[in-house]
């Protein structure tokens, strides 16, 4: 009976340390040009960790659902635009790239938000 217990207590506080590094990540953008739209991309999957963090069964929730579909669908569309761009005009190592590093932070966010996502009961 612990071992459920425990891995219940460990995807919360995983969620709560993602939630945190969104959060981080959102804040870090006051120097970037378009730090509009980064905010965003990064609040929105920071707060629905957040909330996961919180209270697990959110998941099952269709607003909590539906708005983990339309981002995460967003960050695949965002992902394969900088990928084009990237394979097009970049030159050594892509995490040397803006646009490199962006694209990274896409995908972190597609996968974790997947995992929240497939967590539902």
């Amino acid at each position: 009976r612990p071992a459920p217990a425990m891995a219940a207590r460990l995807w919360r506080l995983c969620n709560l340390f993602m939630a945190a590094f969104f959060g981080l990540a959102a804040a870090v953008q006051v120097n970037d040009p378009d730090a509009g739209l980064w905010t965003v991309v990064y609040l929105v999957p920071a707060a629905l960790t957040l909330l996961v963090g919180i209270n697990p069964s959110i998941t099952d929730n269709g607003v909590w659902r539906s708005l983990c579909d339309l981002h995460s669908a967003g960050c695949v569309i965002g992902t394969i635009a900088l990928a084009c761009s990237l394979f097009a005009y970049a030159q050594g190592n892509i995490f040397h790239e803006e646009e490199g590093r962006e694209l990274f932070g896409l995908v972190i966010i597609t996968i974790w938000m997947s995992l929240c996502r497939s967590s539902a009961k």
